[in-house]
């Protein structure tokens, strides 16, 4: 069995489709999705039709992003914050006024039923956006952080690659894991639409919601596939650029 992992969709599931048409998956490979699977492009709501369809057919497992909370307190609470707007929001909420009630719930369901992040059976650790605690994410104090924290690639981006693991300069939250994989930060803001590695840690997210292409991994070989850039994919719009 492979496993897979993906970087944020952000509504882009033309990206989607064009990128896993490419992957060399068997039904029995594992796609773990590093969340923000919404806000940017205009397919938000049915890309996430197509993964829950796609979980039926594919071990599959979805993690949580800052931008699948923001719309579960949209669909929950109708609340749609000036940050959630203008931040890509604006038009997943146009996207949802063509959805029925039953839809709404099926996706609210979808988004209860995200994990905040995922450790695998050989200690790989895959979230969305990072943590803080020394002790690993599941001593977070502020259990959201590991959706919004910035600080983890900011750090693995500012160190020295001379220090390397086992060292008594290595960061303690790295050592807790064998590798660790992220999104959130596009790696377009390294002048990158690859994949990156940084100490033990891999950012997939480059920069889909953007100007990149969406891409999955091989979490085993590092072999890596990429969709057409989705500006391409949607001509008429602007993702979030």
């Amino acid at each position: 069995m492979s496993q897979y992992v993906v970087g944020d969709i952000h509504g882009g599931l033309l990206g989607l489709k064009n990128v896993l048409d490419k992957v060399p998956f068997t039904k029995d490979d594992q796609f773990i999705f590093l969340g923000d699977y919404v806000d940017g492009w205009s397919d938000a709501a049915a890309t996430i039709d197509f993964l829950i369809a796609f979980a039926k057919r594919q071990p599959c497992i979805f993690l949580k992003g800052n931008h699948d909370e923001l719309l579960q307190k949209y669909l929950e609470n109708n609340d749609a914050n000036p940050m959630w707007l203008a931040s890509g929001g604006a038009t997943t909420m146009q996207n949802y006024t063509s959805k029925s009630a039953k839809d709404k719930q099926e996706h609210l369901a979808f988004l209860h039923g995200l994990q905040n992040y995922y450790i695998d059976q050989d200690n790989k650790l895959y979230v969305h956006a990072g943590f803080t605690n020394q002790h690993g994410p599941a001593h977070e104090y502020y259990p959201n952080l590991v959706y919004w924290d910035r600080t983890l690639w900011e750090m693995v981006c500012a160190m020295d690659s001379a220090i390397q693991k086992g060292s008594l300069n290595y960061p303690k939250r790295l050592a807790l894991f064998e590798e660790i994989y992220i999104g959130h930060t596009p790696t377009t803001k390294l002048n990158s639409t690859l994949p990156l590695q940084r100490a033990n840690v891999w950012n997939i997210d480059t920069g889909a919601a953007f100007k990149g292409p969406l891409t999955v991994m091989n979490t085993e070989s590092k072999a890596y596939w990429q969709s057409e850039p989705l500006y391409s994919l949607y001509p008429d719009e602007s993702g979030r650029n």
